[in-house]
C-alpha cells in the first residue's frame, strides 16, 4: 500500500520569510519607478486637469476633460487610470458605463493658484535643476562629502546658482511661499502664543515675504522685517506691515523683538548654524528676546509622528542639494542652540513636517 504524501509543514519563521520576499518583489518595483509618480503628477499639472475639473464645477467625463484640454482622449485615459489608481482623482461610476472624474483632497493640491495648491513645490522638485544632483548622491558619500551633488551637477552651489538664474530663483521662492501657506497656519494653530508679545519680527531668509505677510495678517500688531539676499529682495512684492531689507545673515541681522528662521538652518552645517544663531542672538534684546526656529526634528528610537518618513526624505534632499545641510535630531538641535549661547529652548510639534523650536536669550 502506497504511503500518502505528507504536506510540508512550514514554520512561522518560514511563512514570514515568504511574506517578506513576496512584499520585496512588489516594493522594489515601486522604488524603481518612484520618479514616475512625480512625473505623472507634473504632467497632470501641466495639462491642467485639476483646474479643468475645478472650473467645470462638477465631475467630468474623459471626453469632456480631453475636449477642454485639447488632448488625445486615449492617451489621457491612460494618465487618468494611473491617477485614479493612486487616488489622486476619484472615478465615479455612471449608468452610461464610463466614469466621471472628481476632485480629491490630493488633486486639489494640483490646482494652479488654488487655496490648497502645492504646485510651485511640485514644479521645483520635479525641475531639471532639482533632479540633476540626485545622480551624484553616491559620489558624495564615496568622496566623504567633498563633492556636493548640486555643485557637481551645476558648477555652483544652490545659492550661487540662484544669484545668476533669476527664473529658477523665482520658482524656488514660489515653492517656499507655497509651503508657507500650510506651515504658517500650523504654526499659528500649534503655538500662536509665541507671537502675542511681539512688536517687531525679523524673518531671516524670508524669500519673497509670504511668510511674514501671512503672519502679520493674522497678528496685525507685529511689524515684520523680511531679510534676505539682495537678488531675492529685489523680486519681493510689497506687503503692508512688511519691510524688505537686503543683507547677509552671516554678517548681521536686523534688530527686533524676535527672529524667525523657517526652513533655514537645515540648509547648513553645525558651524554655519552656530554663526547664524549668534548673529540672531545679537539682534534680539537680552532677557526677553527669542529665536523661533521652524525646522524638522528627526524622531529617535523608531518613533513615528506621521511625518517621520518625510523628514528622513528631506534629509536626503539636503544631502543632494546642499553642501553641509541636514535634518537634525533633538540632541543635534540642542548642541547648535547651546553652542550659540542660548540659555534654554522649547520644542513643540505642529501639524506639519516642521516643529517649532524656540530658543531664549
Amino acid at each position: 500500500m502506497e504511503e500518502k504524501q505528507k504536506k510540508p509543514v512550514f514554520t512561522r519563521e518560514e511563512d514570514e520569510d515568504d511574506e517578506e520576499e513576496a512584499q520585496a518583489q512588489v516594493d522594489i518595483w515601486k522604488y524603481m519607478f518612484g520618479f514616475g509618480g512625480l512625473a505623472v503628477m507634473k504632467c497632470a499639472i501641466e495639462l491642467g486637469i485639476a483646474n479643468a475639473i475645478e472650473n467645470h464645477g462638477s465631475p467630468m467625463t474623459l471626453s469632456e476633460i480631453s475636449t477642454t484640454l485639447g488632448c488625445d482622449p486615449s492617451l489621457l485615459n491612460r494618465v487618468m487610470r494611473f491617477l485614479t489608481h493612486r487616488k489622486i482623482f476619484k472615478a465615479i461610476p455612471t449608468n452610461q458605463g464610463y466614469p466621471r472624474y472628481a476632485q480629491t483632497p490630493l488633486s486639489r493640491r494640483l490646482i494652479r493658484n488654488g487655496e490648497q495648491s502645492m504646485v510651485p513645490l511640485i514644479m521645483w522638485e520635479s525641475s531639471p535643476t532639482a533632479l540633476a544632483p540626485w545622480y551624484n548622491l553616491s559620489a558624495r558619500v564615496l568622496a566623504n562629502g567633498n563633492i556636493p551633488p548640486f555643485e557637481k551637477a551645476h558648477g555652483k552651489d544652490l545659492w550661487q546658482h540662484f544669484a545668476t538664474n533669476f527664473a529658477e530663483n523665482s520658482l524656488f521662492n514660489e515653492a517656499m511661499a507655497c509651503d508657507a501657506k500650510f506651515s504658517v497656519s500650523a504654526i499659528l494653530k500649534g503655538c500662536g502664543e509665541a507671537f502675542e508679545d511681539l512688536n517687531t519680527l525679523v524673518d531671516v531668509g524670508g524669500g519673497n515675504g509670504t511668510t511674514l505677510h501671512i503672519l502679520t495678517q493674522a497678528c496685525p500688531w507685529i511689524q515684520g522685517i523680511n531679510f534676505d539676499l539682495p537678488h531675492v529682495i529685489t523680486m519681493a512684492p510689497n506687503y503692508n506691515r512688511v519691510k524688505h531689507v537686503a543683507g547677509d545673515m552671516f554678517l548681521s541681522v536686523p534688530k527686533a523683538d524676535a527672529i524667525l528662521l523657517k526652513w533655514i538652518l537645515h540648509d547648513w552645517g553645525d558651524n554655519e548654524c552656530i554663526k547664524i544663531l549668534k548673529k540672531c542672538r545679537e539682534a534680539i534684546p537680552e532677557g526677553n528676546g527669542k529665536v523661533i526656529i521652524v525646522d524638522a526634528v528627526i524622531e529617535e528610537g523608531g518613533k513615528n509622528n506621521g511625518f517621520s518618513d518625510i523628514v528622513l526624505m528631506m534629509d536626503m534632499v539636503m544631502l543632494a542639494h546642499t553642501k553641509s545641510g541636514r535634518e537634525r535630531t533633538l540632541k543635534e538641535w540642542e548642541f547648535v542652540i547651546q553652542m550659540a549661547g542660548f540659555s534654554k529652548y522649547t520644542v513643540k510639534a505642529i501639524q506639519a513636517v516642521q516643529s517649532v523650536i524656540t530658543a531664549f536669550y
